[in-house]
């Protein structure tokens, strides 16, 4: 009986392995699909069948990157992006500490609210805060995109991050202000280190969310002000021939996110893993 029932997990195991494999691979075929397809030239892009042994080529990415405003349009994505976590975490901070140490009526129709607000699709937001910016003089401008978009991921961020407050003990910051620390002293001393992880990890949430945006952007922003997913996506519609073009984009666009997540990945998982293993 024993030596079935580690036959049985060896085999379960084998087959969990399988399935992830599988599951991987059918995750990753896209990305793969683009990048092959950006290192193609034209009449090798749209060979049918698919050719999978070519001659591979960078034209497209010096086309992109030498002869194309890619540059510009990373810039905005990185100043549009970076803007709204430099924004949307202190105040989100702020706010779910707030609500996660006030259980009343009151802060949980606050968090109800946000999660509403949250649930309803994009495109029901872009007419008003397109008479906004017109009203304001502001559309066009990054300055626009970066309060549109901390609007929009502030219910995400506010959930997220009372999450982490949550499993933090408030004998912690009471110790500290048995200490003579202030409230707010007691939550940049004590609480905020603690939390450490899950501040970066909601940061980088949290620009994935404003850095892969592309409805907002293409209604509110003009040619000088486009984010990288607004001006990737009118490669393509130029030109069909221009669609390894786009691939290069894509892929390009991937990178910084790419090296970001290397970066910051013990934090990402040390954030997504706080509070789950107590005792």
């Amino acid at each position: 009986m024993l030596i079935e029932s580690r036959k049985l997990r060896s085999l379960a195991t084998v087959g969990a392995y399988i399935a992830l494999a599988v599951w991987m691979v059918w995750s990753l075929f896209p990305v793969v699909w683009a990048l092959l397809t950006s290192l193609k030239q034209v009449v090798d892009a749209f060979a049918m069948p698919p050719k999978w042994m070519f001659t591979p080529t960078l034209r497209w990415y010096k086309e992109l990157w030498l002869e194309r405003s890619f540059p510009q349009f990373l810039m905005n994505s990185f100043i549009i992006s970076g803007g709204t976590v430099l924004v949307s975490v202190p105040v989100g901070a702020v706010a779910a500490y707030a609500l996660s140490r006030y259980r009343g009526r009151v802060g949980f129709a606050l968090l109800l609210t946000a999660l509403i607000f949250r649930m309803f699709p994009r495109i029901l937001f872009v007419l008003p805060f397109y008479n906004i910016g017109r009203m304001t003089g502001l559309y066009g401008t990054r300055i626009l995109i970066i309060i549109i978009m901390v609007a929009i991921n502030q219910p995400f961020t506010i959930w997220l991050l009372r999450s982490f407050f949550l499993d933090v003990p408030t004998s912690l910051e009471e110790s500290a202000m048995v200490d003579g620390c202030s409230r707010f002293g007691a939550l940049w001393r004590i609480v905020l280190p603690v939390i450490r992880p899950g501040l970066i990890a909601t940061a980088i949430f949290a620009l994935f969310l404003s850095y892969n945006n592309f409805l907002i952007p293409l209604v509110l922003t003009t040619l000088d002000t486009q984010t990288l997913p607004v001006a990737i996506s009118q490669y393509g519609a130029e030109d069909i021939r221009y669609w390894a073009l786009s691939a290069a984009g894509a892929v390009s666009i991937a990178l910084p996110i790419v090296f970001i997540v290397a970066l910051a990945q013990r934090y990402l998982v040390r954030g997504l893993t706080f509070g789950a293993v107590k005792g």
